[in-house]
């Protein structure tokens, strides 16, 4: 499978690997470098949903992209919550290569208020929440949903971060093997 590699000037996207950073429920990278990869399909609806997000003035900060499947044991064994992640014996769908984790950023590249942090694994991080969650955040992961769900992607309802083709599930499980360079330590 030929993943197709997100970066700018290409995608006008803003990069935040947070896996290649101790920035991430492990506390330590689990990435040897920061890649952002997709299946043809998913990055095909990536380019139109930063088409939409641009008239408004916002850009589209990805945290995570394709996760090998290496990666996504790495996680499972850090925190094996099934609210939060997928068992990697099933399979997540960012091991598919079709799913993204991300958040709105203005056109000088800073986060929006969202509400609580990326990959926050509490009960506030689900999409229908209110109480606890400002006005101005709800706002935002409003208009995150409405870009993403426009540009044809599925959301994950516990996390408002995550995003996913419809059909995930029908796509092959690919691993650090299916790069044209390794994202995991050797």
């Amino acid at each position: 499978m030929n993943l197709v590699e997100i970066r700018p000037p290409a995608y006008d996207v803003v990069l935040d690997i947070a896996y290649a950073t101790p920035r991430n429920i492990t506390g330590k990278p689990v990435y040897a470098r920061p890649g952002c990869y997709l299946h043809p399909a998913a990055a095909e609806k990536l380019a139109l949903a930063v088409a939409i997000a641009r008239p408004f003035g916002l850009k589209l900060k990805i945290f995570d992209a394709f996760r090998p499947s290496e990666a996504q044991w790495v996680l499972w064994k850090a925190r094996p919550d099934p609210e939060f992640l997928s068992d990697p014996r099933k399979g997540s769908p960012h091991s598919r290569g079709v799913a993204l984790d991300l958040t709105l950023a203005d056109a000088a590249g800073r986060e929006l208020d969202m509400g609580t942090g990326f990959d926050a694994f509490t009960p506030l991080s689900r999409h229908a929440v209110t109480d606890g969650i400002a006005v101005e955040a709800q706002k935002n992961r409003l208009v995150l949903l409405g870009i993403m769900t426009s540009a044809g992607w599925d959301f994950y309802k516990n996390e408002w971060w995550h995003y996913q083709l419809f059909d995930a599930r029908s796509y092959p499980l690919l691993s650090d093997r299916d790069l044209p360079q390794p994202m995991m330590p050797r």
